[in-house]
């Protein structure tokens, strides 16, 4: 791994883990045990909720925007190479693959497989 890597790992565990520790606000948007779409979760951001104490940010919240609504083609259809780098995810019969080439620009995958909310993050 070069050192780019290392260090945007080491910034996203550190968020991530900022993140973690923080206050948990309850959602105004769904009950407890109720699944629900990622549009109609609890926003922390437009909730107006405040960085954690000592936190330094280095991009505005949302700075990169996940994907919310993944569309997908089969593999002869995207005419890429079979050396393209994915993230496979496979459950009940069920595959996709997330190009990282993708992941890079986006980071987040909000998406469904076998009926069962995933996230997909590089």
């Amino acid at each position: 791994m070069n050192r780019i890597t290392v260090w945007l790992g080491a910034v996203l565990l550190l968020g991530l883990t900022a993140w973690a520790f923080s206050p948990s606000t309850p959602s105004e948007n769904a009950e407890p045990g109720v699944r629900v779409g990622p549009r109609a979760a609890y926003d922390p951001v437009a909730a107006g909720e405040p960085l954690p104490d000592g936190f330094r940010q280095l991009l505005p919240r949302d700075g990169i925007q996940p994907i919310y609504d993944p569309q997908f083609v089969t593999a002869a259809e995207t005419g890429w190479s079979g050396a393209t780098q994915v993230i496979g995810v496979a459950a009940e019969g069920e595959a996709k693959a997330y190009p990282v080439s993708f992941l890079s620009r986006h980071e987040m995958v909000d998406d469904f497989i076998a009926g069962e909310p995933i996230l997909v993050t590089w």
